[in-house]
């Protein structure tokens, strides 16, 4: 008997020291990393006014969008993500890289933006509201035809 309450014990111990191991093992933070922005070095090997298109996406590679308008610069994008537990995933570092070319393709400006330069956008939610409120698919029928004028059907005025 005393022997199996020792073997009881042991287990329980055990059971609760692997609960909180695995509790412990859920708070800790995982990140996520997402798209590609060259390094300053790589930068550094771009020369503004004498590098082109081509040539920038052979030295920093292909970027992770263009420009909307006529393709006016190559934009590399990358954010950094933290997420802890149950909790929603946080961005704790953004960073874009803009370069843009003048009408002849040729590198005229090379910048860099991080998460501490952006500006938070309000966006206006504009949403058409329906005129049919509790309204029923056959009491719109039968309203429709109601409504029927046969004069305009057959054009007498």
């Amino acid at each position: 008997m005393a022997r199996q309450l020792k073997i009881g014990s042991r287990l329980l111990r055990g059971v609760i020291v692997g609960t909180v191991v695995v509790g412990l093992a859920a708070c800790v933070a995982q990140f996520r990393n997402h798209g590609y922005v060259p390094s300053d070095e790589d930068l550094a090997n771009v020369i503004v006014g004498v590098d082109t298109r081509a040539s920038v996406e052979e030295t920093v590679g292909i970027p992770t969008t263009g420009g909307v308008l006529n393709g006016a610069g190559f934009y590399y994008v990358s954010s950094r993500w933290k997420r802890v537990g149950g909790f929603a995933p946080q961005i704790i570092d953004r960073q874009l890289v803009a370069i843009t070319f003048d009408d002849a393709g040729v590198v005229q400006n090379i910048e860099r933006f991080t998460l501490a330069d952006g500006q938070v956008v309000t966006l206006s939610r504009r949403v058409t509201d329906s005129n049919v409120r509790n309204t029923t698919f056959l009491r719109q029928l039968m309203g429709n035809l109601a409504n029927f004028n046969p004069a305009a059907v057959l054009g007498d005025s």
